[in-house]
């Protein structure tokens, strides 16, 4: 770096946090975007795409997915282009799909009557929120919505309300959850091909998918999904849903925020079928971050 580069102060979370949103709304609307692209700010402070030899670059993207930064970066930016990039750059040829739980040191996500609210802090919800505002759909699965009554839209942070989509095989949920009434994003509801003609509740889209041995074929619902142009995928929940899409080999990446609590009893996080032997168990790369008091282990299962 010359010395006018070194001059300039560090790009810190909201500047890069810009990037990142442009960086996801050019990957909607363009069919194609280089390997390599440059990301900046135009002289009205807007962030943009710039060519990568362009001055006004700041931020470098590498064709692996990776970044190189123009200028210094605070280590909280440079946190943000680690965790955010790949799903910012999520689209048809390199599509993008990660889960994440939040749990207690015992590996609980919830008390046994579903209460989880507040078992993580509120730099882990700003995560979450910052997950919801890159990706184009949401997924959690029907006992998410009986239990928590959630919104699943983008509130904390800048950027837009991704697709809901709820998996309910059996369709079992009454029709007066906020989430099919609210009309604050669209609302997808996956279940069983047999079931996909029952009158949809609220305002929501039902799409029917092959239903097995009491499993739904979730390489179809991403499928599905990906045939909708919604390429940047997000399961949120619950424990079932994210195993069920682990277990598949569906997962690019697995995000586990665990907190410093005890709970002693209540739901559990990850399931898998048993193993026998350690040797068979899933031990993929992981980055550490902290946020607030949880610690988020970021596991990459693909790529």
């Amino acid at each position: 770096m010359n010395d006018s580069i070194h001059s300039q102060p560090p790009l810190e979370p909201e500047p890069v946090w810009m990037l990142l949103l442009a960086l996801r709304q050019m990957r909607r609307q363009w069919q194609t975007i280089p390997d390599r692209l440059g990301l900046g700010f135009n002289r009205h402070g807007q962030a943009v795409m710039v060519p990568v030899a362009d001055a006004a670059a700041r931020i470098e993207v590498t064709a692996d997915r990776g970044w190189i930064a123009r200028i210094p970066i605070s280590a909280a930016g440079a946190e943000l282009l680690d965790l955010y990039l790949p799903m910012a750059l999520a689209c048809r040829a390199r599509p993008w799909t990660i889960a994440h739980l939040g749990q207690s040191l015992d590996g609980r996500i919830a008390t046994l009557e579903g209460v989880s609210r507040t078992l993580n802090g509120p730099e882990n919800l700003t995560h979450l929120h910052r997950l919801r505002a890159l990706c184009d759909a949401i997924i959690v699965g029907a006992g998410t919505v009986e239990c928590d009554n959630p919104q699943l839209t983008t509130r904390r942070v800048a950027g837009m309300n991704p697709v809901r989509v709820i998996i309910d095989p059996r369709r079992r949920l009454a029709a007066d959850h906020q989430i099919f009434q609210d009309k604050a994003a669209p609302t997808w509801v996956i279940c069983a091909k047999e079931l996909a003609e029952v009158d949809a509740p609220g305002h929501t889209r039902v799409i029917g998918v092959s239903y097995h041995d009491r499993r739904l074929d979730l390489t179809a619902v991403v499928r599905s999904l990906h045939d909708c142009g919604l390429f940047g995928i997000f399961v949120e929940g619950g424990g079932l849903t994210v195993s069920s899409f682990l277990e598949a080999g569906l997962l690019d990446r697995l995000q586990i925020a665990i907190a410093p609590l005890i709970i002693g009893s209540g739901r559990m996080g990850v399931a898998l079928p048993a193993i026998q032997d350690l040797s068979q168990g899933l031990r993929p790369h992981c980055r550490r971050y902290s946020m607030g008091e949880d610690v988020l282990f970021d596991c990459w299962l693909r790529g």
